[in-house]
């Protein structure tokens, strides 16, 4: 606040500034993703023992806030 002041529009200002910075401090090279995407997603959902139907209706389920928090150990 003491350096964009306390009038309407600092707050937007300041996260622009900051914004800004961590977008000219980020290596464009970090940012892409180089390997099989299909892949990536395949070892995230290497320990979920559903079909693509159930994983939907769990998805539907966690969605609406109805389904447990550790999906994986569901049976």
């Amino acid at each position: 606040m003491k350096r964009f002041g306390y009038g309407k529009g600092a707050l937007s200002r300041a996260a622009e500034e900051a914004l800004q910075k961590w977008l000219t401090s980020v290596s464009v090279e970090e940012e892409v993703f180089k390997a099989d995407p299909i892949e990536a997603i395949d070892g995230l959902l290497a320990d979920i023992k559903f079909d693509s139907v159930k994983l939907q209706h769990l998805a539907v389920k966690m969605w609406r806030g109805e389904v447990p928090s550790n999906v994986s150990s569901c049976h």
